[in-house]
């Protein structure tokens, strides 16, 4: 090999990771430099499973290593440590990383089915996540994740939440009979809230996906209260009375000082099966321009398939039973993006557009 350890670790300063904008070497992301035959096996710590940028790194490391004579026989071995937003004095809930609140500002935009989704999405890349559906009005975890009848466990007097798709959920759905109405004020919501966190035995979880009711009611004050969130998804479909609702909501959750992870353009086009024509419906671009506007991350753009219903309502969210559909893949694509945008939450403090 020729090139020694120090000269390697010297060039590799210059690959900056791209979300953090900090090299990999004062990132303690180099764990491993190890020579093997004509062969350099290079150990890489992501801040994520999940890391939108793994490609542009690998290629960046590749440059930089290009200069000392090693360009194909280079071997990356990848890990993940996913970083925490919370500081290490967590009393509530310690083995929880980060909480993503999913929310909309108004109904039928699909935030349920982004949140299950997306929770889906960030397991598949190896994350440990779970799911919190606390639209007490109107729970739907337990249908879209085809755990309808199920109940949590009670271990040692905590409730231990539904398992399902490689994910934990919890919802008021599993503690209410089907059917029923919840018909509480603000104090009740805010307790139940808190016994979410409290009396519920999370485990160890990189990422805590929480779908709310839409609007900026109780739920949403008494959540922001209540846990420290790494920061808030705001799900939108293109047209503007849509979007309008979205400013609110954002304003609301920006005014509890809970940082805007980004914007989710739901609905945003529909391309025909038969015909491969692409129809914007509902308008396009919207969620995009907005986040822009406002100095918000876009994440993803998700369109319209029937597949995603059929998913929801069969308790199979779409990422699972149609993996490689272009849906799948955009809700994948958001999914690291998010998963970025949560790491520098948890490295810098603050979120990058």
């Amino acid at each position: 090999m020729p090139a020694t350890k120090d000269e390697i670790m010297s060039a590799l300063t210059q690959v900056q990771d791209p979300e953090l904008h900090k090299d990999i070497v004062s990132l303690g992301m180099v764990k491993d430099i190890e020579f093997g035959g004509d062969k350099l096996f290079l150990g890489i710590e992501l801040t994520t499973p999940a890391c939108p940028m793994k490609d542009q790194i690998k290629g960046d490391i590749e440059a930089a290593l290009a200069p000392l004579g090693i360009t194909e026989s280079v071997e990356i071995n990848w890990s993940a440590q996913v970083g925490s937003s919370r500081g290490p004095d967590a009393e509530r809930a310690p083995g929880i990383k980060n909480v993503i609140a999913v929310a909309s500002g108004k109904g039928g935009v699909g935030k349920s089915t982004v949140a299950v989704n997306l929770a889906v999405s960030l397991q598949q890349e190896g994350a440990k996540v779970g799911l919190m559906d606390v639209d007490i009005y109107g729970p739907s975890a337990p249908l879209m994740t085809g755990t309808v009848g199920r109940s949590p466990e009670v271990l040692e007097g905590r409730l231990r939440p539904v398992q399902a798709h490689g994910i934990w959920i919890l919802s008021m759905g599993y503690l209410v009979p089907e059917g029923q109405a919840v018909v509480w004020r603000g104090p009740m919501l805010h307790k139940a809230i808190t016994q979410f966190f409290e009396d519920v035995d999370w485990g160890d979880l990189d990422y805590l996906v929480v779908d709310l009711p839409p609007g900026t009611g109780d739920v949403q004050l008494s959540l922001s209260q209540i846990f420290p969130l790494t920061g808030a998804v705001m799900v939108t479909t293109p047209q503007a009375v849509a979007l309008a609702d979205v400013v609110k909501g954002a304003n609301m959750f920006e005014r509890v000082n809970v940082p805007m992870l980004g914007v989710i353009e739901n609905m945003s086009y529909f391309v025909c099966p038969c015909c491969d024509t692409r129809s914007e419906i509902f308008d396009h671009g919207g969620g995009r321009k907005t986040a822009l506007e406002h100095g918000w991350p876009f994440l993803g753009e998700i369109p319209i398939d029937p597949s995603v219903r059929v998913g929801g309502d069969d308790g199979t969210p779409v990422v699972i039973s149609h993996p490689d559909s272009p849906v799948s893949q955009e809700f994948r694509a958001t999914a690291r993006i998010l998963a970025g945008k949560v790491s520098q939450i948890a490295r810098l403090g603050k979120v990058e557009v």
